[in-house]
């Protein structure tokens, strides 16, 4: 009996056959791409063996390399196998660049690409688990290999009589020069291989969301920066290795904690505030409206008949309109207004500062963004179709006039929504105030049963002010 974290070896290597990839599935233009890109990087491997001897000082510092990214991979598999689940749709951002740009450094381009083989290797069986795609990882090594070479080949015509490695001759402004050129480009050659092959094989979605976050550069930029840091010290002081291995780690950590903790509190589909942060906001902008003795307005909104969109279209067309549906609430309300995913086909928003006048305003404008929407989509039978005709009900309610905490602000914000679709749908309706205690506007974690036209829970189960 296997574990979750121990699939069925047999089933495992089946994976491996080439005959079982899903490459062959793909596109035709994309296959001859992705196996270009492949035969590339093999070509450059073949081509640069004999470019520079392999000496003995090479193998220390190979050994080196390989135990530092060994020694990090195994402290950070648990968090890189989160952001590899994490990065799907998005360029997944090696930092095991740390260690290949100081390999560039240090090490002739044989010894670089057993140092990529290594990495690989121990990120199949160690992080991946061998779940990850076959293909998909092996196009990902074609490109740090290219990337890679193509570092190698800046430095090499910035020194090009130079017999030892560039570590050694970057105390000067030339040098680092050399080094930022050969970062930017080991950069742009990675990132827009990969990013092309995405655009490619996602043609449904919007080509901006293969950019992945912007902080992701910044990221990058740093490893690769430290990744020169690291081979300039192994090449005069190898004894600090271990200490560049923690702080490597440590900032790995660092950067990626924000990243974390914005996926917890972000819904996947949509980019909005999840449920549960987005009731944390209302209680913190009400105890800021206290203090101020201000007022504070909340939006309920629901798209109307939206299961008939799923039902006829599918529901990869129902999540393309929930993600525009998102986008054009987003686009009109202020900057600092804070939009949420209630559930389902709910968004929520919180107005700090207005009131019922300019609450209705606000969600007449909502309103009438989604009844414009045009959402190109694909169908259950593959054809292309543009969805249409959306309308939404909204439901408004301002503190304090409606509630004085959030659980009571909530309930007459709900309350609203539903005389809203009482009345026909596609309005919005301005709360009278929450009269009904066991009427508990939750979250659309599951599919809930309704009686009239509230729904009816036996006690609040949304957190408590």
């Amino acid at each position: 009996m296997h574990g979750a974290d121990d699939p069925d070896p047999v089933q495992g290597w089946r994976r491996l056959s080439p005959s079982r990839w899903t490459l062959w599935s793909l596109p035709r233009f994309v296959r001859v791409y992705i196996l270009s890109v492949e035969f590339a990087a093999v070509a450059v491997v073949v081509a640069t063996g004999w470019l520079a001897p392999v000496t003995s000082q090479h193998w220390i510092w190979f050994g080196v390399l390989v135990l530092a990214s060994t020694v990090h991979l195994e402290a950070a598999r648990g968090m890189e196998r989160l952001r590899e689940i994490a990065a799907e749709g998005t360029p997944y951002n090696h930092l095991q660049t740390v260690w290949f740009f100081a390999a560039i450094l240090l090490l002739p381009p044989p010894l670089m690409c057993a140092l990529f083989i290594v990495s690989y290797t121990y990120n199949w069986f160690r992080v991946y688990r061998r779940r990850a795609v076959v293909h998909r990882k092996i196009f990902s090594g074609a490109t740090v290999v290219l990337a890679c070479a193509a570092a190698y080949a800046v430095l090499a015509a910035v020194y090009p009589a130079h017999t030892e490695p560039f570590a050694t001759a970057l105390d000067s402004p030339k040098g680092l020069a050399a080094v930022v050129a050969a970062g930017a480009l080991y950069r742009l050659v990675n990132y827009g291989l990969v990013v092309f092959v995405i655009v490619a094989t996602n043609p449904d979605r919007p080509p901006r969301m293969a950019l992945g976050h912007a902080s992701d550069q910044l990221m990058i930029a740093g490893a690769i920066g430290l990744g020169g840091g690291i081979a300039v010290m192994v090449a005069a002081h190898p004894w600090w290795t271990p200490l560049l291995v923690v702080t490597v780690f440590a900032l790995h950590t660092g950067l990626l904690m924000p990243q974390f903790r914005d996926a917890s509190r972000t819904d996947a589909k949509t980019g909005l505030f999840e449920s549960v942060f987005w009731c944390k906001l209302v209680s913190d902008e009400m105890d800021r409206a206290r203090r101020l003795d201000g007022k504070l307005g909340v939006l309920l909104l629901d798209l109307d008949h939206f299961k008939r969109v799923n039902d006829r279209y599918g529901h990869l067309a129902g999540d393309a309109v929930l993600r525009a549906v998102a986008d054009a609430i987003k686009h009109s309300v202020r900057g600092h207004d804070m939009v949420g995913r209630y559930g389902g086909e709910e968004f929520s928003v919180v107005l700090p500062g207005l009131g019922a006048q300019d609450v209705r305003v606000t969600a007449e404008r909502i309103r009438a963004a989604v009844a414009t929407l045009k959402v190109s989509t694909t169908d259950l039978d593959g054809v292309e179709r543009v969805v249409g005709g959306l309308t939404a009900s909204v439901g408004a309610a301002v503190f304090p006039d409606h509630g004085e905490d959030r659980t009571t602000l909530l309930l007459a914000a709900d309350a609203a929504l539903y005389e809203a679709k009482d009345a026909g749908r596609d309005r919005t309706r301005v709360s009278r105030g929450a009269t009904a205690p066991n009427v508990v506007p939750l979250p659309k974690q599951s599919s809930v049963p309704q009686q009239g036209s509230v729904r009816h829970f036996p006690s609040a189960r949304l957190p408590q002010d």
